[in-house]
Order: structure tokens, then C-alpha cells, then sequence
């Protein structure tokens, strides 16, 4: 269990260098500047938009898999696991050596911002086009899905994971309510810090822990054939 709640950490931290999530908060942040309104209400209804999508989307997988495994006497072999360990592996390698493209956010994302309702609607939107190939994300559930039997307390991984991935734009929020100088810097600071980084620091562990489990199924050839 250890092991595995060290791991969802990690990819936990890897989904948190969001950089798209990260430049819509600073959209809204702006805009409420712009308006001279708190950023408060649209930032949170767009968290929490992101967070319900993003919760409910893994909920769901582990309920839909375990239920197909349940009913259809589908049991996770070492030859399964080997064999998603390798093809996850190689996944996390390509997607590392893919040529960047900076992500914007929507015009239509755009226009609707200065709107909190309108806002959670957008982040249930990228919410929902994110969850599905997030690969850290997805990488995480087939964990928590093979780990059987599946611990009573799963949801709560899951929401947790969902919260940590979603620690750097809400910081970015915190930052942006402040008014001062010195405050204002800091914010400006981080946000370059992590647009710039953050990429780069993906693509990083991605190799790394890509060839580890590549390796690790290399080690363990004889279940893959």
C-alpha cells in the first residue's frame, strides 16, 4: 500500500505542472483585476468545475473496471500487469519526446471568464477533455485498479489526488487576491516559474519513470510472451 500511495503521489505531482491550468487561472485572475472584482468566485467556480470532472471521471473508472472484473471473472495476472507496465512505459516516453505545443486557453474559455457560473462550466469542459489523456492521471487509476482487493478507502484517494494535482493554480488564486507590491511579484514569479519549468520538468520524469518500467518489464520478460 505504500508503494502505491508513494507512487499516486508522483503522478500526482506531475499532473500539478499543469501549464493550462496554471494560465486560464491567471486569465481569470487578470480579468477580475480588469473589472476590479475579487478573483475569488470565478477562480473557485473554476476549480471546483475542474475537480468534480476530474474526481468523477476516476470514481467512475475504478467502478466501471471493478465491475467488469467482478462479473466477467477478470483477474489481473503478472502477464496483464507486465504487459501494462510496458506499453505504460513506452507511453510515458513518447509523450515525453513529442514535440511541446503551447496550450491556450479558448476564445470561448475567454470571452465567458468574468462569469462564475459560466466559469464552472469551463472547468467541468477541460475537466472533462483533460482526465481522459492525462497519462499520469490514468497511469494512477490502473494502479489503484489492480491493487486488489481494492482498499474501502479508494474514493479518498482519488479525491485527494485530484486536490494535490490542483495545488499550483489554486496557490496562483491565493497569490492573485493579494494587493501589495511585494505580493504581486511573488505571484508574477511563480507563474512564470511554472509556465517555463514545468514542461521541461515533465518531460524529465516522464523519461525516468518511463525507462524504469520499461526496465522493470524487461526484468520480468518471461510473463510477457
Amino acid at each position: 500500500m505504500t508503494t502505491l500511495l508513494l507512487a499516486l503521489l508522483g503522478f500526482a505531482l506531475l499532473d500539478s505542472l499543469d501549464v493550462l491550468l496554471v494560465a486560464a487561472m491567471t486569465a481569470v485572475i487578470y480579468d477580475a483585476r480588469l473589472a476590479r472584482k475579487s478573483p475569488l468566485p470565478g477562480g473557485l467556480a473554476f476549480l471546483l468545475g475542474v475537480f468534480a470532472m476530474t474526481t468523477a471521471f476516476g470514481v467512475l473508472t475504478v467502478l466501471g473496471v471493478s465491475f467488469l472484473a467482478d462479473h466477467f471473472d477478470l483477474t489481473v495476472t503478472p502477464t496483464m500487469r507486465y504487459r501494462a507496465e510496458l506499453i505504460i512505459g513506452i507511453t510515458l516516453i513518447i509523450v515525453a519526446l513529442l514535440p511541446s505545443s503551447q496550450r491556450e486557453v479558448p476564445p470561448w474559455a475567454v470571452r465567458l471568464r468574468r462569469n462564475p457560473l459560466l466559469l464552472l462550466g469551463v472547468g467541468v469542459l477541460i475537466g472533462l477533455a483533460q482526465a481522459p489523456t492525462a497519462v499520469p492521471y490514468v497511469a494512477g487509476l490502473a494502479m489503484i485498479v489492480a491493487h486488489q482487493p481494492l482498499p474501502p478507502w479508494w474514493p479518498l484517494i482519488v479525491i485527494g489526488y485530484c486536490l494535490f494535482a490542483l495545488i499550483p493554480p489554486i496557490v496562483v488564486l491565493t497569490m492573485g487576491t493579494r494587493t501589495s507590491t511585494a505580493s504581486r511579484r511573488r505571484y508574477l514569479a511563480l507563474v512564470r516559474f511554472v509556465t517555463r519549468y514545468g514542461p521541461v520538468a515533465v518531460r524529465a520524469v516522464f523519461i525516468v519513470a518511463g525507462v524504469i518500467l520499461v526496465i522493470d518489464a524487461g526484468i520480468h520478460h518471461r510473463y510477457l510472451l
